[in-house]
């Protein structure tokens, strides 16, 4: 296997959150029983005989390229929302994308009911200044629908020359389908970003999508302790619509806030098939406070963050339970890439404790919604509800866990509190003010740090999300 490109929405193909790997190659079974092998053979008989009389019969003509293209990509998505075949261009923008910059709208996405639904615009992209939203379902691009699309393919229409514009049909909750027009740009993506509040803190990761993710991390607490010096109070990490990307970068993230000690892990169909992360020695920012920010948004990568650590007590979860991505994709490149790349989903990943987040999410310490709801909004947000478990063919939680459904928070923005105002960051700041209450790590120091921290790398990575 080749080295970790680096893993990302929490969703592959689909935009959540997706582990991503990459793979030179796949590592086969043990070879199957003859009667087996026999039983596949008549299978592909009977495609090859599909494919003939569609290519003989069908009212248009047809290109095999395209139907063996969409053959396959059917059969993968038949297993879970985040496997899926790449084409040779889906492919190399794939790449162009970890890079962290091309030409697109800024937003990242998964596939729900045929639709293409945003999991978060990135900060400052052209789909935020068209009014762009998490949680959009785009049903047309320039007045063509792309209803059933393939999510790269829909992606595709999407991305373009920088100075071009797209008329985007955006559906959303209790509204009427409408049309956005947006420019697009030069997508660059800065994943970090930070400010000081008073004597605190505050860092943004919008996505782990780009290679340096953690580099830019660093910057950010090193612009931090310039200002502040000794005087550094607290911080508050936002993973908030943070849809995923890398796995490499989310254990680099990790890392930096946490001293040795077990990241994640990942386990196969086979019981040997696990690969364990480790972080190195030394911890940035050692015994400052930490409120990590996440939300419905928070898939992937980026809840490999925050069950990190949580389950180490390195931080107060903050917020509304996460996405509950919790799969890896390891990206198998054909023929060097020349054909594409099969996306296939390998293995699930493990909080420290041995959590799995599949279908479940992380669940805040204390749980505060953005905005206040009532019951009748509530309703509404339990008929359109849709987590990581709800996708089509989600794989299940082995441990039986699932997220809870939609419900009212239990503490909400006061009567009257503006909406365009951030009260769960409001509330991050006065809890790091206020001293936040002292966690029981949900695993032993002895047990988290039981292997050197170096080896802490593995060919697999992670991504929730299909940026575009």
């Amino acid at each position: 296997m080749a080295p970790v490109l680096a893993g990302t929405l929490g969703l592959g193909a689909a935009l959540g959150a997706t582990a991503v790997a990459w793979s030179a190659g796949g590592r086969p079974d043990t070879a199957a029983p003859a009667a087996k092998g026999e039983d596949t053979l008549r299978q592909l008989e009977i495609f090859a005989d599909v494919m003939a009389r569609v290519r003989t019969d069908y009212v248009v003509p047809t290109k095999d390229d395209k139907l063996v293209a969409a053959a396959i990509d059917g059969m993968l998505q038949s297993l879970d929302p985040h496997s899926s075949f790449l084409d040779a261009e889906a492919f190399n923008n794939m790449q162009v994308s970890t890079k962290g910059e091309y030409g697109g709208i800024g937003i990242e996405v998964t596939s729900e009911d045929g639709a293409v639904k945003v999991i978060s615009p990135m900060d400052d992209s052209p789909a935020v200044r068209a009014g762009i939203k998490a949680g959009d379902k785009l049903i047309a691009v320039d007045g063509v629908s792309i209803l059933g699309l393939p999510l790269d393919e829909a992606v595709k229409k999407m991305r373009g020359p920088v100075g071009t514009s797209i008329d985007v049909t955006v559906a959303r909750e209790s509204q009427e389908p409408f049309v956005a027009k947006v420019m697009r740009e030069t997508i660059v993506l800065k994943p970090v970003t930070s400010k000081i509040q008073g004597d605190y803190g505050y860092i943004r990761i919008s996505t782990f999508v780009n290679e340096r993710t953690s580099e830019g991390l660093n910057k950010a607490i090193d612009d931090i302790q310039r200002q502040l010096g000794g005087r550094l109070k607290g911080i508050v990490l936002d993973l908030r619509n943070n849809g995923g990307g890398l796995l490499d970068q989310a254990i680099e993230v990790t890392d930096i806030f946490m001293d040795r000690g077990e990241v994640v892990s990942t386990r196969g169909r086979r019981a040997d098939d696990i690969q364990r992360y480790y972080g190195t020695p030394g911890e940035r920012l050692a015994g400052v406070p930490m409120v990590v920010l996440i939300n419905e948004g928070t898939a992937s990568a980026s809840e490999i963050v925050a069950g990190a650590l949580q389950d180490r007590g390195r931080a107060t979860i903050v917020g509304m339970a996460s996405f509950g991505k919790g799969s890896v994709q390891t990206v198998i490149p054909l023929r060097n890439g020349r054909d594409g790349a099969l996306r296939l989903t390998t293995s699930k990943y493990y909080t420290p404790a041995g959590r799995s987040i599949q279908g479940a999410g992380i669940e805040p310490d204390i749980e505060i919604g953005a905005v206040r709801i009532t019951e009748e909004q509530l309703k509404e947000r339990k008929a359109l509800f849709q987590g990581e478990e709800d996708l089509p063919h989600a794989l299940d939680n082995e441990s039986g866990v699932k997220r809870k459904p939609p419900h009212m928070p239990a503490e909400m923005p006061p009567v009257g509190w503006k909406e365009t105002e951030d009260y769960q960051l409001k509330r991050a700041y006065e809890l790091l003010t206020a001293g936040l209450p002292k966690r029981t790590p949900a695993i032993s120091t002895r047990r988290a740090e039981n292997k050197p921290a170096d080896g802490a790398r593995s060919p697999v990575s992670g991504a929730p999300v299909t940026p575009n």
